[in-house]
């Protein structure tokens, strides 16, 4: 029950400070990262956590999380509230997730930990130099993500269906009634959608988008256009009638694949490919950090394996030498809409066990149905600790990978470009199961292929655009089949003694993901934070090049103390859409949940 107290107390915004006498060399040589393609919408400063005693949905959206609210009240499950919440967002935030899409669900039913991937599938007809120009040079991202080029075969629907399978409660076809009335009655547009709507310079090229994104001189509809989709409003009237094969096969089928492959930048996506995609239910990755139980999904997601690296190294940092504990000492206010920043000592740890977990990334993470991936060595405590034994008082500025006891390295690191868009969903129930779903099609608008009122995703983007180097194959390369590496990370955390439930977190974010996640969990479970001000925490961490700060969020002094430490810093609009739910306690000790919704975006957390 400690562990639960710990969720309980809304202690101090309290921080690390620490001593740090180890010493190490810096590396000059920062790579350089793209900018995100999705922009963010500003940072909201009246956010609050919201308590509910019997259920709770969070949404990237607030038309999403009622509606995952509605199916709550009317006794659905989590995964019920789920599949509500992604049929509304294909609707209401078209530029990051939607049923041409994947996704990664982790499910609690009270049981057991069930992890459904329905991640995109290589078309047949992919080859691995798809996105090399023909001098073997990679294209340019524009170049290859606008078209058909880039479509990966969709899988969220047929997770969706199988998670429903096991766990859902209501009808599937009463799922999808809120996003069908919102299809058909409208919904207005939102700042955050017109100002990514303004930013994307490819949406006049694509009939389709501009006929019902832009007014007839090109420009965005205005903020609050009632916005009407009555093809999708079609399409998830056969969704909910005849399940998902409405999309995989027949007539809407057919004009996918018609649509990618008659594109002047076509790809090869085929009726047979979407007739022949298969839904995964796979072993979750379940992990031991201090208390508690971190369970996240595997190859090919990278985020799960990545998380558990970087708790496990704090973990080790900590054993090594309680002065490097995560633990809160002292409050530090600052004058920033996020109200505080973590202690300099703080970010330098994470930021250094976040390169090592992102080296080893690039390194052996993959579609682990076509290549061996060492999941089992990259989180063993023993690894870890001997990865920990690297960080120092001064920054490593890029980490290497490490070789796991029993790993011959046999491939090449993926230097492909991080991308960074997505979803992110959380539920729980009545009866207390939970679901954690991070949905996308991949960049801002995906391919810019519009099929019957919603977006195809670009999702072979996420695959390595270079196969192979010196002659060693990249592990992510391209292959018929396979499954580009992600780095979703939805995450469910228990209590390791009760084997209770205590939060369901996720985030969209790209490559970024990793780093949001993680720095919420920290917050939550280390710092003693409730959701809300987790997740508004500024973001920061690295991807293996310079240290990452969220822009405008930190002090001067935190970044000149980084910078004495050897950091090579980078601030950067860093546009997570964490969501969080969390089992607390109230006066008389009963159960109930706290949400919080990322500032960042438009979504809310909703309960009763």
């Amino acid at each position: 029950m400690h562990c639960i107290h710990r969720f309980q107390r809304l202690a101090p915004l309290s921080v690390l400070v620490a001593a740090l006498t180890l010493s190490a060399c810096h590396s000059a040589t920062v790579p350089e990262l793209p900018p995100a393609p999705e922009l963010g919408s500003g940072y909201r400063t009246d956010m609050r956590v919201r308590h509910a005693e019997r259920h709770m949905a969070a949404a990237a959206n607030p038309l999403a999380a009622e509606a995952g609210r509605e199916i709550l009240r009317q006794g659905g499950s989590a995964i019920d509230a789920a599949i509500a919440m992604q049929a509304v967002l294909t609707l209401v935030e078209p530029q990051s997730s939607g049923i041409g899409g994947g996704a990664f669900i982790m499910v609690w039913d009270g049981q057991q930990v069930r992890a459904y991937d329905g991640r995109e599938t290589a078309p047949a007809g992919a080859t691995a130099d798809l996105f090399l120009n023909p001098d073997g040079t990679p294209m340019a991202f524009p170049q290859a993500q606008i078209g058909g080029r880039s479509v990966a075969t969709p899988g969220v629907l047929r997770a969706l269906k199988m998670a429903h399978e096991q766990n859902g409660r209501l009808p599937w076809a009463q799922l999808f009634e809120p996003a069908i009335r919102l299809s058909e009655d409208g919904f207005p547009i939102s700042s955050r959608l017109h100002n990514l709507l303004a930013a994307d310079r490819y949406i006049s090229q694509s009939p389709d988008m501009a006929s019902y994104f832009l007014n007839a001189d090109g420009t965005p509809k205005a903020i609050g256009t009632l916005l009407k989709n009555p093809a999708l409003a079609r399409v998830l009237k056969r969704i909910a009638e005849e399940g998902p094969q409405a999309l995989y096969q027949g007539p809407i089928a057919e004009e996918i694949a018609r649509k990618v492959q008659g594109h002047r930048n076509a790809g090869s996506l085929s009726l047979s490919d979407l007739k022949g995609y298969r839904a995964k239910e796979r072993a979750a990755l379940c992990t031991d950090y201090k208390r508690w139980q971190i369970c996240g999904m595997p190859p090919p997601s990278s985020g799960g394996v990545a998380i558990a690296q970087i708790l496990g190294t704090l973990q080790a940092l900590e054993a090594r030498d309680p002065r490097w504990s995560l633990a809160p000492l002292k409050p530090l206010k600052t004058t920033t809409p996020a109200g505080l920043e973590p202690a300099p000592e703080a970010v330098h740890l994470i930021a250094e066990a976040d390169r090592l977990a992102y080296a080893d990334r690039a390194q052996y993470i993959a579609d682990s149905d076509f290549v061996p991936v060492p999941v089992a060595g990259l989180v063993a405590p023993a690894y870890l600790k001997a990865r920990a034994a690297l960080i120092s008082e001064r920054s490593m500025g890029v980490a290497k990978p490490g070789q796991p006891a029993g790993v011959q390295v046999a491939y090449a690191p993926d230097r492909s470009p991080l991308r960074i868009s997505t979803s992110q969903v959380v539920a729980v129930d009545d009866q207390g199961g939970a679901v954690s779903m991070t949905t996308t099609i991949e960049a801002a608008f995906g391919s810019h292929v519009m099929v019957q009122g919603f977006l195809l995703n670009n999702q072979m983007t996420d695959f390595s655009f270079i196969p192979d180097e010196h002659g060693q194959p990249v592990a992510n390369r391209i292959e018929p089949g396979k499954r580009p590496r992600s780095s979703m990370a939805p995450t469910l955390v228990f209590d390791r003694q009760t084997g209770e439930l205590l939060a369901a977190v996720g985030s969209p974010g790209g490559s970024q993901i990793i780093e949001y996640v993680s720095k919420s969990l920290v917050a939550m479970l280390d710092w003693n934070l409730d959701p809300q001000t987790a997740i508004g925490l500024p973001n920061f961490g690295s991807r293996n090049g310079a240290t990452e700060l969220e822009q405008g969020l930190f002090s001067p002094a935190l970044k000149q103390a980084l910078k004495d430490k050897g950091h090579a810093l980078s601030e950067i609009d860093m546009t997570s859409g964490t969501q969080a739910v969390v089992r607390v306690r109230d006066a008389q000790g009963k159960a109930a949940w706290s949400g919080g919704a990322d500032p960042r975006r438009e979504g809310e957390a909703l309960g009763d």
